[in-house]
């Protein structure tokens, strides 16, 4: 399978299982990835924001990512989180990183110090010099205060052969409709936000990087399979039917919700680091519904 094809389909932004003392649980880890490749999924995304990395110290990324490494036993691909708004470090760090066995990194836009589209266009400059591995470049304007524009993103997909897909997670339909019209042919087109991934696929989107196929892994990649292969009218029952439970997800912020659900799933404890907190008992109560109405 070349390289692009990999990330065609679903992707997951897998969560990190802490126990009651905020230690990382890893035999819940091991049951996530399990229930993750069992049901469908293409790959997995590692150290993203579901996965709670900024709270996690150096020496626990790299047990985590060795972890999941030997737990995957390349059954699947997996893409590495390496981003940040300092160019120089995030640059530094993939130098020191052990590339083996991971096939893509996710770099996310720069947050926080707000760089203007030539910024941009020079930060991921710099990480497509440095970076032995494929790149997906990471826009997700609500969280980073920037948006890594068409434009720019075509710019950069265009220069660097390396970089080989966008999540695209604006919201903004127009913006990743520019994306796919000028696209490179092989250049990859991701949904960062699960309710909007049937409607963008229907403007052309190869897929997702899904926080819900945490829960639902088998349901949301087959519609996104579906969807792959043009059968809207079944992708679309799919849809509807996670639909709810999706918006009811990130009423409290992500991964608190996707936890919650993991936790009445029974696959998971549902504990977070500070600043993260667990939902309220109402979002409680409305994810239990919600699961026990899909399970049916």
């Amino acid at each position: 399978m070349d390289t692009q094809n990999k990330f065609i389909g679903t992707g997951v932004a897998i969560i990190t299982p802490f126990k009651a003392d905020l230690s990382i649980d890893f035999a819940g880890l091991e049951k996530q990835i399990e229930h993750l490749i069992s049901n469908g999924i293409n790959y997995l995304v590692v150290l993203g924001t579901t996965g709670e990395s900024v709270t996690q110290s150096e020496s626990e990324k790299d047990e985590l990512v060795k972890f999941i490494k030997e737990k995957v036993n390349k059954r699947i691909p997996i893409v590495l989180g390496i981003g940040g708004n300092n160019t120089q470090a995030v640059v530094d760090k993939i130098k020191k990183t052990d590339f083996n066995q991971i096939d893509a990194i996710l770099s996310v836009a720069p947050y926080y110090n707000k760089p203007s589209q030539e910024g941009l266009y020079q930060h991921f400059k710099a990480i497509a010099e440095a970076c032995p591995v494929s790149i997906i470049l990471y826009n997700v304007p609500g969280r980073t205060c920037s948006n890594l524009n068409a434009e720019t993103t075509l710019r950069l997909a265009h220069d660097f052969k390396n970089i080989i897909a966008v999540k695209e997670a604006s919201g903004d339909f127009t913006q990743a409709m520019y994306i796919i019209k000028d696209k490179p042919k092989d250049f990859i087109v991701l949904s960062g936000e699960d309710a909007l991934t049937l409607p963008l696929m229907s403007a052309g989107v190869s897929g997702v990087i899904s926080v819900v196929a945490n829960a639902f892994p088998k349901e949301f990649s087959t519609m996104v399979q579906l969807a792959l292969n043009n059968n809207f009218n079944d992708a679309e029952k799919i849809h509807y039917q996670l639909l709810e439970f999706i918006d009811n997800l990130f009423v409290e912020g992500n991964p608190a919700g996707i936890k919650e659900a993991l936790a009445i799933i029974g696959i998971i404890e549902n504990n977070l680091r500070l600043p993260l907190v667990k939902v309220s008992e109402k979002t409680h109560q409305k994810l239990k519904e919600l699961i026990s109405k899909i399970k049916g």
